[in-house]
């Protein structure tokens, strides 16, 4: 978990290759155990590919013996066979080649399926800590590395039954020819020995490069209105090229690398074939071997370097692999901290009521967001809460929901603890509207849809219609059927928002928190979301977060806190005559309780 949790800190540094592992074989070969038939499908068809690999070199010996009359099979019978031979040899390559693909394919989707399940319900308190990219590194990046080596794992598994096979052969045609022909082999494992060290580095440099290069790019391409509207265009372009140019250094260096071991199996190929030439040539005019052989040698050892080659390149495969089976292995074992009790129980039909009884929460071990809190919101009561950054508005938010545990304490909704509610439950009846409200690819209908599955596009036109929402939709190219493009981006933050708020109403949730809703909306729009909110608040007891006072003077409550306290509560009048810290926020209304209070924290 820890090597997960710090895996930003880790930086570029991540191993790039990794030993032979067999507990990371063991674990990702579990999700093997339902495709063992068609494992076993293809190792067969990989044994049958071997034979005939090998028997095609004893059909070239008694072909060219038969044509010279060295042979008791006759010409034309050896050459059918060698036909039938080459015809079975291309039907197995394909259908080896294909169900290995396939099988693969339908390993990695189970892996790819387990991984994001998995965090789907990992705890927010982690993925906090987790740099995003990263995550996307390991659900796209290792688990591609991953299928890559199981595609070619078939193939590296053939050629090394093939390379015994010709071991094999090559000895019973002849075995002293066989034994010197085969004498360059331990010069090649010298030389991979050599090569390997210097492998790593170069490879290691390369994947540095690239990553430094993407991070570069996709930083600039997110940040290009700041990069436009501050001219740096020309400054960015200087530092990219500086990366991109490291990164073509490095990757020409990789290319070196992996090219340099074909030229060496090569000469020791040619060194092979040089043996045979020479020592078998002078057998043949001895009369002490007969030419077929000599010619099944040549093709023997020509054909037999082809699995060394294979096998040499499908190892640094293989590392690359174990390094990434061990980072997928990290996120399928990042704890599962928040989960439902065995005796876990549905939201029943009590008033929605939310207590807070002697809270203490944080993110950080060691640092406190909420001290001792102490709260009660009646049903169907709004209720405000307001504070500088970090005074513990959002936390309070999100104990509700439970997406965090509370370290001491307890947080009840309905006069439940929370952690006695099922999750699905809870999150059914317990809606939040952020102040980013997040569109997902889709259809408009089908983003306000979201938190209801098997909504009518009547339900969905009711809600939108209901939050003010319909006009604009409706005037839209496709109206309700309108793709929106990234996080609908192709909408204002007005209208995401109203289609935010319609998603919660269809949701119909009993409790309804609304975090910072109106923080990113001008005063005409407000007045739209205003009337949105009046209709979203009905019959469900509301949390409101804000820094804008338009939106809660109506409030039945006002919270207000600071550094993870409450320092105030009351409704507007109240705290108005309190002259406290909400009086004088209201006096200067163009002020923020950012600006009121120095030294405010900010929470993670």
């Amino acid at each position: 978990m820890s090597a997960f949790v710090n895996d930003d800190a880790r930086g570029q540094e991540e191993e790039v290759f990794a030993r032979f592992d067999r507990s990371v074989t063991a674990r990702l070969w579990q999700f093997m155990h339902g495709h063992r038939a068609m494992l076993a499908v293809v190792v067969v068809l990989v044994l049958l590919y071997t034979v005939v690999q090998v028997l095609i070199p004893v059909a070239i010996r008694h072909a060219v013996d038969s044509a010279l009359g060295r042979s008791v099979h006759a010409f034309d019978t050896v050459l059918a066979a060698f036909a039938l031979l080459v015809a079975v040899n291309a039907v197995l390559t394909f259908f080896q080649e294909w169900l290995a693909a396939r099988l693969a394919q339908r390993v990695i989707f189970d892996l790819r399926r387990a991984m994001f399940a998995h965090l789907q319900r990992v705890s927010l308190a982690i993925l906090d800590q987790t740099h995003v990219g990263r995550l996307m590194a390991r659900l796209q990046g290792d688990v591609n590395a991953l299928q890559e080596f199981m595609e070619t794992s078939v193939t590296a598994l053939g050629e090394l039954f093939l390379l015994a096979g010709l071991v094999i052969l090559l000895l019973a045609m002849d075995f002293q020819l066989g034994l010197l022909t085969l004498g360059v082999v331990p010069a090649l494992l010298v030389l991979r020995h050599a090569w390997l060290p210097w492998a790593k580095r170069v490879f290691a440099r390369s994947r540095e490069a690239s990553s430094s290069v993407n991070a570069a790019l996709a930083e600039n391409i997110n940040g290009i209105r700041t990069v436009q509207e501050n001219r740096r265009e020309a400054v960015n372009l200087r530092r990219y090229e500086q990366r991109a140019r490291e990164n073509l250094e490095a990757q020409t260096g990789s290319s070196l690398v992996s090219q340099v071991m074909m030229p060496a199996v090569d000469v020791l190929t040619g060194l092979a074939m040089a043996v045979v030439v020479v020592v078998g040539g002078r057998a043949v005019l001895a009369g002490q071997q007969d030419v077929g052989v000599m010619l099944a040698f040549i093709f023997c050892v020509q054909r037999c370097f082809d699995p060394i080659r294979t096998l040499a390149m499908q190892y640094t495969v293989m590392q690359r692999a174990m390094a990434s089976g061990q980072r997928i292995i990290e996120v399928l074992e990042v704890p599962v901290t928040l989960e439902d009790r065995p005796d876990a129980a549905a939201w029943t039909d009590a008033p929605p009521s939310v207590a807070f009884e002697h809270v203490t929460f944080g993110y950080r071990p060691g640092q406190p967001v909420l001290h001792d809190l102490n709260l009660r919101i009646a049903p169907y009561q709004t209720v405000a809460l307001v504070g500088p950054t970090g005074s513990g508005k959002t936390s309070i938010a999100a104990l509700v929901h439970r997406f965090y545990d509370a370290w001491q304490g307890t947080v009840a909704v309905g006069g439940r603890d929370v952690r006695e509610l099922a999750l699905d439950s809870l999150g059914r009846h317990v809606g939040m509207v952020l102040q980013e409200p997040f569109l997902f690819s889709g259809s408009v209908a089908d983003n306000v849809a979201y938190g209801l599955a098997g909504a009518t596009r009547e339900q969905v036109i009711d809600a939108c219609k209901a939050v003010h929402a319909h006009g604009f939709i409706a005037a839209l190219p496709q109206g309700y059927d309108t793709q929106l493009g990234q996080r609908g981006r192709n909408l204002s933050v007005g209208q995401r928002q109203l289609l935010s708020f319609a998603r919660a109403l269809l949701a119909s949730p009993k409790i309804l928190i609304l975090d910072e809703a109106t923080a990113n909306i001008d005063s005409f729009t407000e007045q739209e979301i205003g009337r949105a909110l009046n209709v979203l608040r009905q019959g469900r007891t509301t949390i409101i977060i804000a820094h804008r006072l338009a939106t809660i003077r109506d409030a039945d409550l006002i919270v207000v806190l600071d550094g993870g306290r409450i320092v105030e509560q009351g409704n507007h009048r109240q705290l108005l005559a309190r002259d406290g810290m909400y009086a004088a926020l209201h006096r200067s209304s163009s002020a923020s309780f950012d600006d009121l209070v120095p030294g405010a924290r900010s929470v993670p």
